[in-house]
């Protein structure tokens, strides 16, 4: 059924008009309560096997949202209706931002995947946090937050522009993540270097630290997949160095290998990151790299070109403790969560592992 709304309606809409429609409807179901009920109870049911301990939290099963869908937090009960057990918000800005001039968000059907040169566009760190104040859950949901730089802030005063989202957001965050990797602000990407990373994760710890003295928000970093190999080394190194509570791998591409299957070269040559199942080997090339340089020292997050329940367990094996996607849920609607719960228990039960927890990292510790 969602299929042929997707290709009746959806695939006939501007992609980012159809996300708010879509995004509009979900918001709407989950402030009618039997309908939320009702909603929740066929798409996200709960499996007791699946249960992840990651950050210090506890959640229903390892499977997430990633940023990028919720961008202001005024959705995440609806996501977490459809099945999400953490929904990460953003990517917020210190300031309210437009993006970057539409079109900028372009789906590549053939090749299940999307571009998109959104540029960070959301309301705030100001308005998005008293959004979070004011918020009053109905499904208990981790609720991440992913902080980036405002674009016209000059990268000399990056640190301070982070560390003011920091101290509005962290107050509401189960978890905060300091985006340097996204691919559509100017200079971001330069903040991923070591000596850049430091001081601005040494500078948002500090800031998280001061605005929630009761706890520590854990503190994560998000990278991009376009780092050479020993830059992922040194980012793991850094991380660990830190203190750093985790690395999620990895944002969106400024590569195009993979692609090939699409009609239109011209749509392969827009500008922008490059996510979906392109993008799925070479972040996993990454987390490997990861959990070997790491092992379980600190939280990895596998995301990039995850589509179905094998991906996510083979991010799991390749050492991820959580797992996001965000591109198939275009494609595969309101079920795919579910189909991922499903397919994780499934491979679970079939494993020598006795929990999710036992099979992290595993083919990396004892490869084939």
């Amino acid at each position: 059924m969602y299929r042929i709304l997707f290709t009746l309606l959806f695939s006939r809409m501007d992609p980012e008009q159809a996300h708010h429609l879509a995004f509009r409807w979900i918001r709407r179901v989950a402030r009618v309560p039997v309908l939320r009920t009702f909603v929740a109870a066929v798409l996200a049911p709960r499996s007791a096997e699946l249960r992840t301990e990651a950050l210090g939290l506890r959640l229903h099963s390892p499977f997430g949202l990633a940023a990028g869908f919720d961008k202001n937090a005024v959705g995440i009960d609806g996501l977490a209706m459809l099945g999400f057990d953490h929904v990460e918000i953003g990517t917020v800005t210190g300031e309210p931002q437009p993006g970057n001039p539409r079109k900028r968000l372009f789906r590549l059907v053939a090749d299940r995947a999307l571009i998109n040169r959104m540029g960070f566009n959301n309301d705030g760190s100001l308005a998005v946090a008293a959004r979070l104040a004011s918020r009053r859950p109905v499904f208990r949901t981790v609720v991440g937050v992913n902080i980036g730089k405002t674009k016209v802030v000059p990268e000399s005063e990056a640190a301070a522009d982070y560390v003011k989202s920091a101290e509005r957001l962290a107050p509401h965050a189960d978890y905060l993540v300091v985006n340097v990797s996204s691919p559509n602000t100017p200079g971001l990407r330069s903040l991923q270097a070591v000596d850049q990373l430091r001081p601005l994760l040494t500078a948002v710890r500090e800031a998280a630290d001061r605005a929630v003295p009761a706890r520590r928000v854990p503190l994560l970093v998000k990278i991009a997949p376009d780092l050479a190999d020993e830059d992922v080394d040194a980012v793991a190194d850094l991380a660990v160095d830190l203190g750093l509570d985790g690395i999620i791998a990895t944002n969106t591409t400024i590569a195009r290998e993979g692609l090939g299957l699409t009609s239109s070269p011209a749509l392969v040559q827009e500008t922008g990151g490059l996510s979906g199942a392109p993008l799925k080997a070479r972040s996993l090339q990454v987390l490997r790299r990861l959990y070997a340089r790491v092992g379980d020292r600190i939280t990895l997050v596998g995301v990039g070109g995850v589509e179905n329940a094998e991906d996510a367990w083979q991010r799991i094996l390749a050492g991820a403790t959580l797992v996001q996607g965000y591109s198939a849920f275009i494609y595969q609607g309101p079920f795919w969560a579910r189909s991922i719960h499903k397919g994780l228990a499934a491979r679970l039960r079939t494993s020598p592992y006795a929990t999710l927890a036992d099979a992290v990292g595993a083919d990396v510790r004892t490869p084939a």
